[in-house]
């Protein structure tokens, strides 16, 4: 891979050296609970892959934290809080979520006086009403499906200091965003935002995402590889989630399986590929750091920036 020439390359087995603490704050319960579906992350892969990551991460910070101070002390200013933002992206069924709520969980064990707070750019969709106006449903998660104005508006916002930055808050179950309800993000330390656009550069806008993030991450698999994972997840959900009558995918749970696989199949094909082929892998070379995934989710190779 041509892209990856500015990288430093470790198998997992050279990347668990690289810090020694094999303490997991974390049971097998718990872990459970943080990943996705159909993600197959194991405590080990915490230990060996999760942990000398986060302490990466941590020398990071500090270099961050010191140039604040640093800059302050320069200009004769007090120094003030600015927020450490970790980018995650990659393909729909990759794994992100799972990645973003992990580091969430580990930074803020082993750093328990920062505060560590998650959005995922979901919520900087536009509405589904809206979507139609456009004319582009069927692009919905293409670049144009966003309010990137809004997402550079409240990252602008969270950079700045502002208190009770408000995110809208978009429900998949309903798959839309939800009027009326939003998260709030009040001056954390470390800011994580996980999404499919994190690394992309929208043309219609002259500051991107990428330009507010301190450390970036795109998580990579054989496109092949992420879609039975997609179908995979598909299949999970019917038998579980789109049970409720209320889910946007109910009738797909109720009608007949091969035609719902069909229309996924489908889905896959016409929309989430296309994406990830224009305009989610052209940005892995973006990335600080590729996590690099084959079958069952299993992390096989990590790429560092060398600059």
């Amino acid at each position: 891979m041509n892209d990856l020439i500015n990288y430093y390359s470790f198998d997992k087995e050279e990347w668990k050296h690289f810090y020694e603490k094999k303490t997991v704050p974390l049971t097998a319960s718990e872990l459970r609970s943080i990943k996705a579906f159909n993600d197959k992350i194991s405590l080990q892969d915490v230990s060996n892959i999760y942990i000398p990551l986060v302490h990466l991460l941590s020398l990071q910070l500090t270099n961050f934290n010191n140039w604040q101070e640093t800059k302050a002390n320069f200009l004769h200013k007090a120094a003030r809080k600015v927020p450490f933002i970790i980018g995650i992206s990659g393909s729909v069924a990759v794994g992100k979520s799972t990645t973003a709520r992990l580091l969430e969980e580990l930074l803020s064990y082993y750093f328990p006086e920062n505060k560590v707070q998650l959005i995922t750019t979901d919520g900087f969709l536009y509405p589904t009403a809206e979507l139609k106006r456009q004319g582009i449903m069927d692009r919905k998660g293409f670049p144009e499906s966003y309010d990137m104005a809004a997402l550079i508006n409240f990252l602008n916002n969270v950079k700045a200091g502002v208190y009770n930055v408000k995110v809208p808050v978009y429900s998949h179950q309903v798959y839309d965003i939800v009027p009326g309800e939003f998260d709030i993000i009040d001056q954390p330390d470390i800011l994580i935002i996980e999404g499919i656009n994190v690394l992309q550069l929208p043309s219609n806008e002259q500051i991107y995402v990428s330009d507010f993030t301190d450390f970036s991450i795109y998580v990579d698999a054989d496109a092949n590889q992420i879609r039975e994972w997609y179908l995979e997840r598909f299949g999970k959900l019917m038998d579980t989630a789109f049970q409720d009558p209320q889910n946007h995918y109910y009738k797909y749970a109720q009608g007949n399986r091969a035609e719902a696989f069909e229309i996924a199949n489908n889905v896959w094909d016409t929309i989430d590929l296309p994406n990830l082929e224009e305009n989610i892998l052209p940005t892995r070379s973006r990335a600080d750091m590729i996590m690099h995934k084959t079958k069952h989710h299993i992390i096989d190779k990590l790429y560092l920036r060398k600059y």
